[in-house]
């Protein structure tokens, strides 16, 4: 297959995942939906970011059990920040701009996490962040809550605050493989709780 068209069937299937995870009946459910479909690409879709070598005996993610504790519906309030611009390889760098900040993770995670848009075509919601497992029981660099380019959002609840499980944090690419360069957790986003949920540190 054609490798571009390879990506659209990855970025088809990721944006069919959340939608599934978010008419599921109950939380948990949509969870193990998304970590068994997760799997499945991972291990055998031609776009996975595992390299061929690791996908023979592949037998799965290593996440931290479900905890209900880490689904959080916040509100959002409006941030004026500079734009700023991280690495991105071969792309040269990523544009984000700040534009909102949580309401509402304070008192579990002593923190509050900053939302940024995406300054390029057509743009899209990030939310990326460090906690204080990264490094030891998750990726160093930090893990991904919302990436709306690539489908990645749980949204909102019936009154319109935004979900934010830590449940699905899951790894950048570059975390699996060297042929990826990913945008890394801003020092804004960097919270002093630990947070064992999600995806843990690739084997």
């Amino acid at each position: 297959m054609i490798p571009t068209l390879e990506l659209w069937d990855w970025r088809r299937q990721v944006g069919a995942l959340y939608h599934a995870v978010r008419a599921a009946p109950e939380p948990r459910a949509g969870w193990e939906l998304w970590r068994a479909t997760r799997n499945t690409l991972f291990a055998h879709h031609p776009q996975s970011p595992l390299e061929a070598a690791r996908r023979t005996g592949f037998s799965g993610l290593d996440l931290f059990p479900y905890d209900p504790a880490l689904r959080f519906a916040v509100a959002l309030e409006p941030v004026e920040a500079a734009e700023e611009r991280l690495p991105a390889g071969a792309d040269g760098e990523v544009a984000l701009l700040p534009f909102a900040r949580t309401a509402g993770l304070q008192a579990a995670l002593g923190g509050e996490l900053t939302l940024y848009w995406i300054q390029a075509y057509a743009g899209g919601v990030f939310l990326p962040f460090r906690d204080a497992t990264s490094g030891r029981d998750t990726y160093g660099a930090g893990r991904y809550l919302l990436d709306t380019i690539k489908s990645a959002d749980l949204g909102s609840d019936a009154d319109g605050r935004t979900v934010l499980d830590f449940n699905f944090a899951y790894n950048p690419s570059c975390a699996y493989s060297p042929r990826y360069v990913c945008p890394l957790a801003p020092r804004r986003n960097w919270l002093p709780a630990a947070i064992r949920a999600g995806e843990r540190t690739p084997g």
